[in-house]
């Protein structure tokens, strides 16, 4: 049982070669094609006008210096929230239940703001590690703590994207099992949980949009404390 709950979290392949590298790619394919007109139809007015607001969203903590990397953060988080929802329908892989992806999207990206922060400005992000004001006897083991804390944070962004995601899909698996399985003994009952099942479906869709946000915000703001 425990063994076919999480094999939905093992990535497919097709004659012994992985899956995951098309799953990554397919978001790319709902994006419109470069055209010579502004608009092309409803559905490119509406992604124009959902990547502006998104762009808006992020760069808004970030002063004029941060807006270089409006690119980045918007492909990021456009290709999070389209990998986590398409994550959700029948028969398909999320790759971003996999720790490893997360933790290669998560680290080369707060490194690099870590680095901009050292070269722009070392004394102020050093500064950083020492709150101002500490007794002189607690700054060894407060340099300790926040060093630790500075470090942990690529993989408190993983981490959290993981575990939420993960904990959503094997919820929906569950009830969805609880649901085929009552039917023939207890209708009723196998109602409510239907039921259940469409309130948590609606619930992942929020939870997946949510942690694609949540993931890219916290590293604009690891930006802004190093520019």
């Amino acid at each position: 049982m425990n063994l076919s709950l999480f094999n939905q979290f093992s990535s497919p392949s097709l004659l012994g070669i992985p899956l995951i590298l098309i799953s990554m790619t397919f978001p790319a394919l709902l994006l419109p094609s470069q055209n010579n007109r502004w608009v092309t139809s409803r559905l490119s007015t509406l992604q124009l006008w959902l990547v502006n607001l998104i762009t808006k969203q992020l760069m808004m903590p970030l002063n004029k210096k941060g807006h270089k990397w409006a690119l980045i953060l918007t492909s990021l988080m456009i290709f999070l929230l389209l990998t986590n929802l398409l994550g959700l329908l029948p028969y398909t892989f999320t790759p971003t239940t996999q720790l490893s992806m997360n933790l290669a999207l998560a680290v080369p990206l707060w490194l690099a703001t870590l680095l901009i922060g050292l070269r722009n400005q070392p004394s102020m992000s050093l500064g950083h590690l020492l709150p101002e004001g500490t007794p002189t006897p607690l700054i060894p083991a407060l340099i300790i703590i926040e060093t630790i804390s500075l470090l942990i944070r690529p993989l408190a962004l993983g981490v959290r994207l993981t575990a939420n995601l993960t904990a959503g899909h094997l919820l929906i698996q569950l009830i969805s099992t609880a649901t085929v399985a009552l039917i023939s003994t207890m209708p009723a009952i196998s109602l409510l949980t239907l039921l259940i099942l469409f309130l948590l479906t609606i619930l992942e869709l929020a939870v997946a949009m949510i942690q694609a946000y949540v993931f890219v915000l916290l590293l604009s703001l690891y930006l802004q404390e190093n520019i």
